[in-house]
């Protein structure tokens, strides 16, 4: 199961009485589920000490999980409870190559190391590392084109893409064995870190970067952001170069570089948005997150927000409860507590259909294809789903008329449209209904009245509400934070609106808001008055004193 599942197994059975060992792995990665599960196991540890945890790590910290786990208060090590076994796996020598000097622009230079790899070095497959889907499938082009014009003579180039979106028959075609006179390039981002093996990789292209989630509890921006790689990281990507003998890893940055960064990637739990983990927490009885026990713990700020946040929404009272059923239902979503809201309150809007429809589909990253010879083309086929509410409406135009072509995957090539992606909406929608028939909530449909579904998002997305100030940016309505529409955004070239609600915020130098929807401001005035209207924040800081002093569990 995954870590996710697992917590949701702890919701079930807190004392996890069905099973006698527990097994970790990729616990390096520290995801949020995983820290949340670790925390949750040394606490069930205490109440069963027949209960083992193993944890599998593929870097060098073993030595901090070994502390976490060792209940053990005395100075004899003899009473240890935890300990740390090692085993060594078969590695090749490995030659690190650094840049010279500072790359001006590392997809390009991705794209070329790949091709003097070809060109120079005897044979052995490729595995190049960047930083999400966008990138990969931009060198996969360009790679594609390189290697049909040089498909006269000497070893052919097979060029495969690995990210975590691709379909699974797609992800597959990775590790099957090609001739011997062709050489596998596989572009991916770190999912190929340490999640997976790919044989016969002898060398690795490093671009330094990658994608990661990162919350700013100050102004209570959740966005996706592109940072450097972490040691620990860059020495996980080189060592994929000797698994099957001696290979070569070519950091796209220099030695200098390397020395500045992070000994390893910041937890999860550290710099993400913690609605979701406190939901959860406090749906397993812990009332007071901020005493639990975290691997790393986060920062009482970010702690705060997110209780802010859930005291907003609805989902905890005064005193830091879940509220019933609002809370408990949204704990029991797998899916952000704004999205949660939004599909619980559906049924009083009379739009439970859409509401589920539009969740589904903000699971699937990249509805509209666009590829680079037929942009104009794409362009134009996205214009005819568009609607000057937004993105959200546009996305269930979408989904709509590809359920009306009978799920036509000719139908979404002529339109440019993602077959496999809206077959996983239709997927993800279905599980969605079956949790609103578990809450007894009704199915509905608005019958076109677009007012009520745009209210429905708003009461789930109203602290992502911003503005259009008159120095051409959007700004948060609560942090005054600067926004920038993203080009994604079927509000991208349309007249400037007002005011809008947004899904996400990516950042690629400035902050870029995703998945926007057109909103009256009326709105947030009649739907979180509690929010905006009234002298929130001493009411709300006073609600922290009231949830920071709730009994301990």
């Amino acid at each position: 199961m995954t870590d996710g599942y697992l917590v949701q197994e702890l919701m079930r059975d807190p004392l996890l009485l069905k099973y006698s060992v527990i097994v970790l792995d990729e616990a390096h990665e520290r995801s949020l589920y995983t820290d949340i599960s670790m925390g949750l196991l040394k606490k069930i540890q205490k109440k069963r000490s027949d209960l083992r945890v193993v944890v599998a790590s593929a870097t060098l910290d073993a030595e901090k999980f070994r502390e976490f786990f060792n209940q053990n208060e005395s100075e004899d090590p003899s009473l240890d409870t935890s300990a740390i076994l090692s085993v060594e796996g078969r590695s090749y020598p490995v030659d690190i190559m650094y840049s010279s000097s500072p790359v001006p622009n590392y997809l390009d230079a991705t794209v070329s190391t790949v091709q003097k790899i070809h060109e120079t070095l005897p044979a052995g497959d490729v595995l190049a590392f960047l930083t999400g889907q966008d990138e990969v499938e931009q060198a996969l082009r360009r790679l594609i084109d390189y290697a049909r014009e040089r498909s006269g003579g000497g070893m052919k180039l097979m060029v495969l893409p690995m990210y975590s979106n691709l379909p699974a028959a797609d992800q597959m075609k990775v590790f099957e064995r090609v001739g011997k006179n062709t050489r596998k390039v596989v572009l991916a981002t770190n999912i190929a870190e340490t999640s997976v093996t790919i044989n016969g990789i002898c060398y690795v292209v490093d671009c330094g970067f990658h994608k990661l989630r990162a919350f700013n509890a100050s102004t209570g921006i959740d966005g996706v952001t592109i940072i450097p790689v972490s040691q620990a990281s860059a020495t996980q990507r080189a060592g994929r170069a000797g698994r099957v003998r001696s290979g070569k890893a070519f950091r796209l940055y220099t030695e200098e570089e390397f020395n500045k960064l992070l000994p390893a990637t910041v937890p999860e739990m550290q710099r993400t948005d913690l609605g979701t983990a406190i939901l959860q927490l406090k749906c397993l009885g812990i009332d007071n997150v901020l005493r639990f026990n975290f691997p790393s713990a986060p920062s009482s700020k970010a702690m705060i927000r997110g209780l802010d946040l859930l005291y907003a929404l609805g989902a905890i009272d005064d005193f830091g409860k879940l509220t019933e059923p609002l809370g408990i239902r949204m704990a029991d979503f797998p899916l952000e507590p704004k999205l949660a809201k939004m599909i619980l309150v559906s049924g009083q809007y009379g739009c439970t259909e859409e509401a589920v429809t539009i969740a589904a589909m903000l699971q699937v990253k990249k509805i509209f294809l666009s590829p680079p010879n037929r942009k104009l083309a794409a362009d134009k086929a996205k214009r005819r789903f568009a609607v000057k509410e937004g993105d959200h409406i546009t996305l269930l135009n979408v989904y709509e008329a590809f359920i009306n072509n009978n799920k036509s995957s000719r139908w979404c090539q002529e339109h440019y449209l993602n077959y496999k992606g809206l077959m996983r909406a239709i997927t993800i929608r279905e599980q969605l209904e079956k949790l609103l028939k578990k809450f007894k909530i009704p199915l509905a449909s608005s019958e076109g009245d677009v007012d009520s579904i745009l209210k429905c998002i708003v009461e789930g997305f109203f602290s992502n509400a911003a503005r259009y100030h008159p120095s051409g940016c959007y700004r948060t309505i609560r942090d005054g934070s600067d926004l920038h529409v993203h080009p994604t955004s079927v509000l991208y070239s349309t007249k400037v609106q007002q005011w809008v609600v947004y899904h996400e915020v990516l950042c690629s130098g400035k902050y870029y808001m995703r998945d926007m929807t057109v909103i009256d401001p009326q709105w947030l005035y009649e739907l979180a008055p509690h929010y905006y209207q009234y002298g929130t924040e001493r009411e709300i800081a006073a609600k922290r004193m009231k949830m920071s002093d709730a009994d301990p569990t």
